[in-house]
């Protein structure tokens, strides 16, 4: 799209911190939790501070032998070190491969032999209690960030290598590899280059632009995910003060938040619900915030009201943005006080105008509508282009060569609006839409934490839920909450914690429906 293409020299990553730095060398970022790779510079870092240790462990990796063009998989105990590794692997020319920690090891054993003998960075803890031996026979060679293991070289041991100048890649090369969210089985592993990256970035710059610089930016976003690698080249080339978080416990964010009041929040939707008690927090943690952001999975009506009237500020937004790993943000729209997400919350916007574009098929003939919705497509410059060693994967979600097949179904308003119903795959007859239908029950049952409806073993949607500190469900409240909608089985109470969920926190829905046929998983 045109306005992605214009002077679109690729996003950098390796140089990423450098150029953040000469533009604001003190630019604080505050951490809740230590790195692993440098334990030493604590919570509260500069970025000249990181652009330094980017720089080291780059040499680090040089002195490995690790070369350009040559993939590194980073799979380690969670941390903002992962994405900071990533910079280091791409600031010498080679591809980082980006595992996250909740995978488990036979995936990512998987994953790695579908690179083809990687480097592989990772430590001592995940090859003491999750990867497989296997590993070590499927990498080129094993480098620790921490601890130790029997033929594996720690990266402290390389320390004082000499440094080496960055390697610039061309734009069109391969700069980095995500993971799919793997909802529907093993992940995919999705390929970005440098225009493609800087194409996604570019929606998302031009809204946080109108951003003052002194509002402080929290992310709370999976670092191995590409949304990770546009919000943090956003908040630190803008210089807004940067807040990275690595869990979501509302105990620790609402301490941080008291501290450092962000004006700016990034996180995933089920964050934002657990955040959904932060409202009634005595020392107003989300007082400040101006602006709430989220992309990823649907979010919940009611969580968007309480966010928005946790702020003090005035007229403050919750953004929400629809997208894809494989292909960045493609629409969005706000939400405020007075036209919350009730007013339509099935509606995920309009398209980033001369920047992406999006259009619905007909799954039987007939005009798509809320009735019958049809196939989503959707076109950017930001699209991968490719899944690796899964080629014919990817060329199956093309649709005339400029679009993308996202796997959702909905249908687009006389006005452009795009509304989305349901994942194709979460399709159940006698239900015009599910999430439409999780809103509903959220928003007449506050003591719910999660609802997903999946399919049972006979097609009958089979509502889960969560309670608030696992309380039994009021089954006089849940007939009333039903009252009106399509017909659905008795709900299954589950523990919060024992939902299927992926690294960037959805559910994972098809193995959800799978446990529940097969009379597994944590129900009550």
């Amino acid at each position: 799209m045109i306005l992605q293409r214009i002077g679109n020299r690729g996003i950098r990553l390796g140089t990423l911190f450098d150029r953040a730095a000469a533009r604001h060398p003190a630019g604080p970022v505050v951490l809740d939790h230590t790195l692993d790779i440098a334990p030493q510079l604590g919570t509260r870092l500069t970025l000249t501070e990181l652009a330094e240790l980017i720089d080291d462990f780059a040499s680090r990796l040089w002195a490995a032998r690790v070369r350009p063009g040559e993939h590194v998989v980073v799979h380690k105990t969670d941390g903002f070190d992962i994405s900071l590794l990533a910079c280091a692997v791409a600031r010498i020319g080679a591809i980082p491969v980006l595992l996250s920690s909740k995978l488990d090891g036979a995936t990512v054993a998987e994953l790695i032999r579908r690179v083809d003998r990687p480097h592989l960075v990772t430590d001592g803890a995940k090859l003491e209690h999750d990867l497989p031996d296997t590993v070590f026979g499927l990498a080129e060679q094993v480098l620790l960030t921490s601890g130790s293991h029997t033929g594996a070289t720690p990266l402290a041991s390389l320390a004082g290598s000499p440094r080496v100048a960055p390697v610039t890649m061309s734009p069109d090369h391969p700069t980095l590899v995500t993971h799919t969210s793997g909802t529907t089985g093993t992940p995919k592993l999705a390929v970005h280059t440098g225009r493609s990256f800087q194409a996604r970035y570019r929606p998302q710059a031009s809204v946080v632009a109108f951003v003052s610089k002194r509002e402080p930016l929290a992310v709370h976003v999976s670092f191995v995910h590409s949304r990770m690698f546009t919000a943090m080249p956003i908040a630190v080339l803008q210089g807004h003060p940067l807040i990275v978080l690595r869990d979501d416990d509302p105990a620790t964010v609402g301490e941080i938040f008291a501290q450092v009041p962000p004006g700016f929040i990034e996180a995933h939707p089920n964050s934002f619900m657990r955040w959904e008690e932060l409202v009634d927090d005595p020392r107003r943690p989300l007082a400040n915030v101006k602006y709430f952001s989220s992309t990823f999975d649907a979010i919940h009506p009611r969580t968007v009201h309480r966010l928005l009237g946790a702020s003090r500020r005035e007229h403050p937004l919750f953004a929400q943005a629809y997208g894809q790993s494989e292909v960045g943000p493609i629409a969005a729209r706000t939400y405020t006080r007075g036209r919350g997400a009730e007013a339509d919350g099935r509606c995920v916007g309009v398209p980033f105008p001369g920047m992406t574009g999006v259009r619905v098929v007909s799954r039987d003939g007939n005009p798509p509508s809320r009735t019958n919705p049809g196939n989503i497509e959707v076109r950017s410059d930001g699209r991968i282009i490719t899944y690796l060693g899964e080629h014919e994967r990817w060329e199956q979600q093309t649709a005339d060569g400029d679009w993308w097949r996202m796997g959702d179904v909905g249908y687009r308003t006389k006005r452009g609006c795009l509304h989305l119903l349901d994942r194709e795959i979460d399709v159940i007859p006698g239900i015009e839409s599910t999430l439409a239908v999780e809103d509903t029950l959220f928003a007449r049952l506050p003591e719910l934490v999660e609802v997903i409806i999946v399919p049972g073993g006979h097609g009958t949607a089979v509502p889960v839920v969560c309670t608030k500190d696992d309380k039994p469900l009021d089954q006089v409240a849940w007939q009333a909450a039903v009252r009106g909608l399509a017909p659905m089985a008795d709900p299954v109470q589950w523990r919060l914690e024992d939902l299927p969920h992926t690294a960037t926190t959805k559910i994972k829905r098809v193995e959800l429906a799978r446990l529940l046929q097969a009379g597994k998983g944590g129900a009550q």
